[in-house]
């Protein structure tokens, strides 16, 4: 898994980069009551905003950590946003982007890394 500064985690499957949210960062937020997810086929490029969540605490934004297409979002996080606080880095993957250069993930945080950052 890779990190990024705005506390979301990218993981690798196949050609596809799977996008969450860090436990830190799901816990900053408190209980999520709402997440509007991003449409399929949709271009982002990175930094594009494309997901918004709303916690009891605060409304955030996820930010496309590269540029791609989005090839699946996860349905289940609509009708129960809760699992964002249940399983942050694991069930509760927001999208699944197709991008051209897998080598663009070597610019992220670590694990290690990421722990320093939030330390």
């Amino acid at each position: 898994m890779k990190f990024t500064e705005e506390h979301e985690w990218l993981r690798v499957e196949g050609d596809l980069v799977v996008v969450g949210i860090t436990e830190h960062a799901a816990e900053q937020l408190g209980d999520v009551v709402f997440v509007e997810l991003p449409e399929l086929e949709t271009q982002v490029a990175k930094g594009d905003e494309v997901c918004v969540i709303e916690s009891v605490k605060a409304a955030s934004d996820i930010l496309a950590p590269l540029d791609g297409e989005i090839v699946a979002v996860n349905d289940a996080l609509v009708d129960n946003p809760a699992m964002v606080n249940e399983d942050p880095m694991a069930a509760a993957w927001f999208f699944k982007m197709k991008i051209d250069d897998l080598s663009a993930l070597d610019a992220y945080m670590s694990e290690d890394e990421y722990k320093d950052f939030i330390g």
